[in-house]
């Protein structure tokens, strides 16, 4: 089968054959239609995360063996599937979750594979979306598209299900206290698109690009601001005029945000830390714990979090996010888009 693919590290994605499977077992095999292009895709092309102080975690030590097609924002029609997969529909269209786990572990046997510590991801140690085929191991890690617009759909497999999850790790938020989000990209957007699904009405947006920040304004913010301004913390504290900062959601995730989430947010409040643009967090633990702070890494999400958002976006209380599509033999421009912050919203590769 034909896959874009990562060949070699850096290097500009090559059109490569792979090897068709066929289904045994539980397993599901999925024709992709549509794959969304996530920023962890970039990670993934460049080799490495930025661990901070110098230090990066390599692919290589992630279980990842090159080529292996990236993407893990997944949707399409099952096309074949074992004996044992009857709970599926041949020709049905699907939403694949993509964080697999080892299927042995207890996290696995909870439906956490995120928590497994033997991923075996879409994407990352699995070929992933960026290829014409993915094999699913179990049909549980399927849901029906039903009548979504799979373009979109595909989207709540990693940045829609992760916002959710971080929105979800800052606990119960009052609908008069504030969210900071910060970095307001594919996720972010999702994250404000979610805040506003689950009723929250004061939100405020920190991101560099000026586009971004428009875009969530648009999306529902209040207010939205560059972390480049002089006093950015009390730009935001006079935007919402009293209220407390009980909540941020950093999608950047880099040192200068981190601090930034810590000195913004109220005693008792939380701080939900998701991006992977990498670095260190340094803070005072006297202040810690004068705050009361909650600091959490979300990572991704697990299947409840998964049905959840495709259940919400059902519903019709999520908007949308704003998607630009691309053909799918168009895959390494937009991973060099992505990587160049020349996309609003989420993209997403088309097959026709």
């Amino acid at each position: 089968m034909d896959a874009w693919a990562v060949v070699e590290y850096a290097r500009p994605l090559e059109k490569v054959q792979l090897p068709k499977h066929e289904a045994v077992g539980t397993e599901v095999v999925i024709a992709v239609t549509h794959c969304g292009v996530c920023h962890s895709d970039v990670h993934l092309w460049e080799g490495f995360y930025d661990l901070g102080a110098g230090r990066r975690l390599s692919f290589a030590q992630r279980g990842t063996k090159l080529p292996i097609a990236p993407g893990h924002e997944i949707a399409g029609v099952v096309i074949r599937r074992g004996p044992e997969a009857h709970a599926v529909k041949l020709g049905s269209p699907q939403i694949v979750y993509p964080w697999l786990g080892c299927g042995k572990c207890v996290p696995c046997s909870r439906e956490e594979d995120n928590l497994c510590t033997a991923q075996t991801s879409l994407g990352v140690v699995r070929q992933g979306g960026f290829a014409a085929e993915v094999v699913v191991p179990h049909p549980r890690y399927l849901v029906d598209l039903g009548e979504l617009d799979p373009a979109v759909a595909c989207t709540y497999a990693c940045s829609g299900m992760t916002a959710l999850h971080a929105v979800r790790d800052l606990g119960p938020q009052h609908p008069d206290d504030c969210v900071v989000v910060i970095g307001t990209g594919g996720l972010g957007l999702a994250a404000i698109h979610v805040l506003r699904a689950l009723g929250h009405e004061l939100i405020v947006a920190v991101d560099l690009s000026e586009m971004n920040r428009q875009a969530a304004v648009q999306a529902g913010a209040a207010a939205a601001f560059s972390s480049a301004e002089e006093g950015v913390q009390n730009l935001i504290r006079d935007a919402i005029h009293g209220a407390r900062v009980t909540g941020v959601i950093d999608f950047v995730n880099v040192s200068a945000t981190a601090a930034l989430a810590f000195s913004i947010v109220d005693k008792g409040g939380r701080m939900a830390q998701v991006g992977l643009m990498g670095g260190e967090l340094q803070l005072s633990l006297v202040g810690l714990i004068g705050k009361a702070l909650t600091i959490t890494g979300t990572n991704t999400g697990n299947l409840s979090h998964f049905r959840e958002i495709l259940s919400l976006a059902k519903s019709g209380k999520l908007v949308p996010p704003p998607i630009k599509t691309m053909p799918w033999d168009q895959a390494a421009d937009a991973m060099t888009l992505l990587r160049d912050s020349k996309v609003t919203g989420r993209l997403v590769l088309v097959k026709e």
